[in-house]
Formats: C-alpha cells, sequence, structure tokens
C-alpha cells in the first residue's frame, strides 16, 4: 500500500512538489470551458498550504508542447493565495524562485510537456524535478496509467506521497471493482478494442452492462443490422460472443444524423445507408428507468452521444434518470464531466472521477503506473 500526504506529521518549512491534473480544455479563443479538474486539485494544495509547506505545483496543458500554463496560473490566482508562476520547468531560474518561497507560498511551473523528458520518462529530468523538493505528492491520477517522469519518475529520488484527491479516486474505484449489488455499469464512447476485454470482465462482476456511444455500433453491426455511416472499429472487433449474454445491454433506439442534416430517431432495424448514428433514443432510456431505480451502485464511463455535433439528450437524460432515483454512483471520463457539470448535475452523483483512461485501465487491472510508483518509493523507505 502507498502512503497519502496526511502520513507526513510536520509539513512546515518542507519543498512539497504536487503532480496535478491541469489539463483542462479551452476554446479556440482561449476561453476555459471546464474547470473540474483545477477544482479538484485545490483541497491538496490548501491543506499544504494550511500546514505551512512551501508548494511548488507541477503539471502538463494539452499535447502542444507549446502551451503555455499561463491561462491556468491566472484561474489558479482566483482561488489560492500567494501562488506565483516560473515560466519554465526547471534550471537556475526556477531553483531560485523555489529558493525564495516562504512557507505557505506556492509556485506553479511551466508546462512539463515544453521538456521531452517528460514524456520520455527520463530519469535525468525526472531527478531534476526531484531536486527541487523534499518530498514529492502525486495528486494527479488523471494522467497515472503514463509511465512518464512526473508520475513514475521522480519517486525514485525523493519520498512519494499520494495527495487528497489521488487517494479518493483511488479508495472510490476500488470499490467499483466490486460493487454492492444489484449494481449496473455504463459504458460509452469510442474506441472499443481498448474497451473490449473492460467489458467482458466486468459482465462477470456486475448486474448488467449497457455499452452505447460508438461502441454500440459494433454490436449492432455484429448482430448483422445496418449502420450507415456510422463509426465503427477499423479493423473490425468480435464482439458476436457478447451479444446474447444475458447481462449485455444496447440501445433499443437511437438518434440518427441523415444525408439531409436532420435528427430523426429510428429503431435500430430501420438505419439506412445515408445515416449516421450519434445518441441513445428515448425508448433506451425506458428500458434503463426500471434497472437504474434498482441499482444499488452505477458505474459510468464515456458520454451516449457525440457530444462534439450537439448530441447530448441521451446523456442528459441519462443523468436526469440517475439523478432522481440518487443510487451509490461513480461517474468519470472527460467528455461525460464535461456535459455533467455542464448540466449541473455533477453534485447528483457520489464521487465525480477527474479520470478517463486511467480509470478505464484501473478498473480493469487494479493498478496503474502512478501506483506502483507510490508502493515502490513506500517499500524503499521501510528498508
Amino acid at each position: 500500500m502507498f502512503r497519502n500526504i496526511k502520513d507526513v506529521k510536520d509539513l512546515k518549512g518542507k519543498r512539497v512538489l504536487v503532480r496535478a491534473s491541469l489539463n483542462v480544455p479551452f476554446s479556440k479563443e482561449g476561453i476555459l470551458l471546464d474547470d473540474f479538474r483545477l477544482k479538484k486539485a485545490l483541497p491538496t494544495i490548501e491543506y499544504l498550504q494550511d500546514k505551512g509547506a512551501r508548494v511548488i505545483i507541477c503539471g502538463h496543458l494539452g499535447r502542444d508542447a507549446h502551451m503555455s500554463l499561463g491561462p491556468i496560473f491566472h484561474h489558479l490566482q482566483k482561488h489560492i493565495r500567494d501562488i506565483q508562476f516560473a515560466h519554465g520547468v526547471a534550471g537556475p531560474d526556477v531553483a531560485n524562485l523555489v529558493g525564495n518561497l516562504r512557507d505557505g507560498d506556492v509556485l506553479l511551473l511551466e508546462n512539463l510537456r515544453r521538456c521531452d523528458g517528460e514524456t520520455a520518462n527520463d530519469l535525468q529530468f525526472a531527478e531534476e524535478l526531484a531536486s527541487l523538493a523534499d518530498l514529492f505528492v502525486n495528486d494527479a491520477f488523471s494522467v497515472s496509467h503514463r509511465e512518464h517522469a512526473s508520475i513514475t519518475g521522480i519517486p525514485f529520488f525523493i519520498p512519494a506521497y499520494a495527495g487528497l484527491l489521488f487517494q479518493s479516486e483511488y479508495e472510490e474505484l476500488q470499490y467499483a471493482r466490486n460493487p454492492e449489488h444489484p449494481a449496473l455499469f455504463i459504458l460509452g464512447g469510442a474506441k472499443f478494442a481498448t474497451k473490449q476485454p473492460l467489458v467482458e470482465k466486468f459482465l462477470t462482476i456486475y448486474d448488467h452492462v449497457f455499452v452505447a456511444g460508438a461502441l454500440a455500433n459494433d454490436f449492432f453491426l455484429a448482430d448483422g443490422h445496418n449502420v450507415g455511416r456510422s463509426l465503427v472499429s477499423d479493423p473490425p472487433v468480435n464482439v458476436k460472443h457478447l451479444l446474447d449474454h444475458p447481462k449485455m445491454l444496447l440501445p433499443s433506439d437511437v438518434v440518427v444524423l441523415t444525408l439531409e442534416g436532420e435528427k430523426v430517431v429510428k429503431k435500430i432495424e430501420d438505419v439506412e445507408d445515408g445515416d449516421m448514428i450519434n445518441d441513445a433514443g428515448p425508448v433506451t432510456m425506458n428500458m434503463l428507468e426500471p434497472i437504474i431505480k434498482q441499482a444499488k451502485f452505477i458505474l459510468w464511463n464515456g458520454p451516449l452521444g457525440d457530444y462534439q455535433l450537439g448530441f447530448i439528450e441521451g446523456t442528459k437524460n441519462l443523468v436526469e434518470l440517475i439523478s432522481r432515483t440518487k443510487p451509490d454512483s461513480v461517474v468519470g471520463g472527460g467528455d461525460t464531466m464535461s456535459l455533467i457539470t455542464k448540466f449541473g448535475y455533477d453534485k447528483q452523483f457520489s464521487f465525480c472521477s477527474t479520470a478517463g483512461g486511467s480509470m478505464l485501465e484501473f478498473l480493469l487491472k487494479g493498478n496503474i503506473p502512478g501506483i506502483e510508483a507510490l508502493e515502490r518509493s513506500t517499500e524503499r523507505s521501510h528498508e
């Protein structure tokens, strides 16, 4: 087992490097679209400040190495006292800023991905980051499925702990792997090839598994239905053996975009060549309603429709169904959480995860590289 930051008895004056989850969506005009992850990062930072630590925050934004965390800094200024911004990740200038920190001060480093050593998991780069601090805190469960320097490298060099958010993510998702019954697993989104092992595993754990989004198109195709212009896996995936599983649920009606640009609700057997399936329909919601009412636990990852094309009704209706019955529930996935916070329903769920891919990997394997790195650090401290 790994340690969390509350295990440290005295943090006053300690330099603490926090790997935070800062990757949030911005519009083309540079407007912050969703600050859910940033809000989730605050409790750990505030805890460290209150304990008198000297806090150094690191993280990444987007896939473009040239993107700056400057806009993130301006947003965090509204919520975090005594925060400064370093226009670099490492080097003498950053070290000088760290050296001038006082108890309770916070310093945000520039985008980690400006340094090739981050995604390459370069130990020299990890050691350079580690040299800035006395302790390391991983509070970025959402990227802890990646073997990057700031996730798995730093714990080789300084004592490592889980942050408050990381600890919560671990505990909630651990419970989701062995839930109270009846339990419903809802899986949406795309890229079924990467999610098929999870579906197969959870069909043995949960009472119902509902597959929607583009993932369902592979099932429709395997069942001999016309899916028109809809997104399907390429190459095709083998799901025929899952079609007749008694726990498997699929949308019974869909919302399609016709060649004429109309949104039309259709039974799956009525989909035509020019149609593109983009959402689950109202009959599907009626099918799910009694199952949701009976469920004692619901786990959900991935939207039901292509929200980027404006197909949000299925997801919104599902959120409303769950919010009315209020079972114990865990929801995650970046796209899913963006929609849920947009609807203002994030308080209706027992736990809202910041994670997407790392959530799915942890649910499947029960471990991810970021957890393993924290566990190794704990073991070294006992040697």
